[in-house]
């Protein structure tokens, strides 16, 4: 093989490098304008052996080039790195929320056959009070004026859904 299709192939595999350390390295894209311009000469490099050459050269460059970017852009919000630069919670942040909902979720299924008062008209939705504390409700029947009494029929995960008491 001749010196110069070995640099050419060497430089796009250096790119693909650059282009991954890039994912889990901060840079500013400083990286990916790094692993661009070593892409380009290499497939210089390799128009300069011959014609056919730069061609396969340029096919992989615009085959594996989006093709890295697609896969890498689909796995770097899973990345330690990516997780901090986006904001999303770890696994165990995840999970203590979870733990949380579900303890408010049990906290307000205890709530269920209790009565309470409409403290705003629902319309359907307002705000009641139910053993000295206030929740948003979600009335079944539609409007129940202020003042009225209600009964939990139900739980959803932020609110209490509310039928209204006839005396």
């Amino acid at each position: 093989m001749e010196d110069l299709l070995i640099w050419g192939l060497g430089l796009l595999l250096l790119a693909a490098v650059l282009l991954v350390i890039e994912f889990f390295v901060p840079s500013g894209g400083v990286l990916g304008l790094t692993a661009a311009a070593t892409a380009i000469a290499g497939v210089v490099c390799m128009f300069m052996v011959s014609p056919m050459w730069g061609g396969i050269g340029t096919l992989i460059l615009l085959i594996a080039g989006p093709s890295a970017m697609y896969f890498g852009l689909k796995f770097w919000p899973h990345t330690p790195v990516g997780r901090r630069i986006i904001g999303a919670p770890s696994e165990a942040e995840q999970e203590a929320r979870a733990q949380a909902e579900a303890k408010e979720r049990a906290r307000l299924a205890s709530l269920m056959g209790r009565e309470g008062l409409v403290l705003t008209d629902l319309r359907p939705v307002g705000t009641v009070e139910v053993d000295g504390q206030r929740y948003d409700a979600l009335s079944e029947m539609g409007f129940v004026r202020a003042g009225a009494r209600v009964k939990v029929i139900g739980v959803d995960v932020v609110q209490l859904k509310v039928r209204e008491v006839r005396v």
